[in-house]
Formats: C-alpha cells, sequence, structure tokens
C-alpha cells in the first residue's frame, strides 16, 4: 500500500506533485491547504484524510484539528502544529504535522521498546526562500513501513531571493511596518527599492503568523 504525505499546498497543486501522487491509494494532508478547490483536485486522485491548518479558513470548518487512526495495522496521529500531537508517542508507529515548511524524520523509543516516527513532509505549495519542495510516499507491507522523501525541483522563477545578511533586519521591520499601513508589498518594494519576491514571502510570513517577532521571520527564512 502506498500513501501521499503532504501539507502546506498553500492554494498551489504543482504537477510534479500530482503526478508523484498518483499511484497511491490514500493521500494525507497535514493542513494549510487553503482552499477546497486544491482538496478537490487531491480527491481526484486517491481519497485524503486531511487536518485543518492555521490558514484554514471558513471553507475548512468541517476539518478536524487532528486525526487519529489505523492504516494497514499501524495506529498514525496527525496535526498541522507539532505542538497539537500527543505528548505520548508512545501509543502510535506514525506521527505526522506540517506548518514549518521544513521536512523533519525522526525516531523515538519507549522504554518497553516501541518505536515511533515523527515526521513533517515539508511543503510542496509555493517556495519559501531556500527552503526546498517536499513531500513523501509511505509504503505498508508485511514486513512493516518506510517514509520516503521527495524533493521536487523548483523553476527557474522560483529561485531564492538574494538577501543580504547585513539588512535583512531592516527590510522585514519595513515590510512589517508597511503592512501594518496597509500598503501592498508591490508598493514596498517599489517605495524602497526590494526584491518583490522577498517583499511577498516577508509579508506572507507576517501575515499568517500572527504575533511572529522580527527573529521569528528571519528563523522561518532560515537565516
Amino acid at each position: 500500500m502506498k500513501i501521499g504525505i503532504l501539507s502546506d499546498t498553500h492554494d498551489l497543486l504543482r504537477p510534479e506533485v500530482a503526478g508523484c501522487l498518483r499511484g497511491c491509494g490514500l493521500i494525507l494532508h497535514g493542513g494549510d491547504i487553503s482552499s477546497r478547490k486544491i482538496l478537490d483536485e487531491l480527491e481526484a486522485i486517491a481519497p485524503v484524510k486531511a487536518v485543518r491548518g492555521n490558514n484554514d479558513k471558513e471553507w475548512a470548518e468541517g476539518l478536524p484539528q487532528v486525526l487519529d487512526f489505523e492504516l494497514g495495522g499501524l495506529r498514525i496521529c496527525m496535526a498541522h502544529k507539532k505542538k497539537d500531537l500527543p505528548a505520548d508517542p508512545g501509543h502510535y508507529d506514525l506521527m505526522i504535522c506540517g506548518h514549518t515548511h521544513r521536512y523533519e524524520s525522526a525516531w523515538s523509543e519507549t522504554a518497553e521498546g516501541r518505536r515511533t516516527l515523527f515526521m513533517n513532509p515539508g511543503s510542496c505549495g509555493p517556495r519559501r526562500f531556500h527552503q526546498p519542495i517536499t513531500l513523501a510516499v509511505l509504503t505498508i507491507n508485511a514486513g512493516g513501513f518506510a517514509v520516503k522523501r521527495i524533493d521536487i525541483p523548483h523553476t527557474p522563477k522560483e529561485s531564492a531571493p538574494k538577501t543580504d545578511a547585513k539588512d535583512i533586519r531592516k527590510q522585514i521591520e519595513t515590510v512589517i511596518r508597511e503592512t501594518q499601513k496597509g500598503r501592498s508589498t508591490d508598493e514596498i518594494a517599489k517605495r524602497y527599492g526590494m526584491d518583490p519576491a522577498l517583499a511577498e514571502q516577508i509579508a506572507r510570513l507576517y501575515v499568517t503568523h500572527p504575533g511572529v517577532t522580527v527573529d521569528g521571520i528571519m528563523g522561518k527564512m532560515g537565516l
């Protein structure tokens, strides 16, 4: 049995991602789908189990915050944010979350010898700065299960914007200030001579993570 695992599509289903998911018997989505349209497109490929992300608004009211289920003999728990997963992983074979846009995979083991895989498939939606575009495929067979990371090459137009480490903090502060005034990213970029892609990415991080600090945005940018 093959199961696709993805998260943080943010209203973008890439053709390459759809191609990777074809042949899967089920798709698991870790939230921040961002529109019913994307869920419909995924459901046209295979049945979908999904949780609600912080950017999934009124249209997603029917989606659960946490899913706890059995699949192919595995006990699985899935939530958008890691903090919403159970504190004790000992009851599960696999725990899945999204939100950070960063691929993670790590095993934990209880004193009794039960092993649990925690994983985050990263994001395969719009590219965020230097972060890769990723998803995963879970394979379950009689011998157990395995998770394979899949990297999707970014297009030339998605190349990470150039940033100057010396003034990136100032640029972030500028985008936050001007966004609070209601200015668009195009206006901000033109007014301050910034890379439009950089201004858009900073503004998106600021808007989608209420209360985030400048240091927080830099951390999410991988700087």
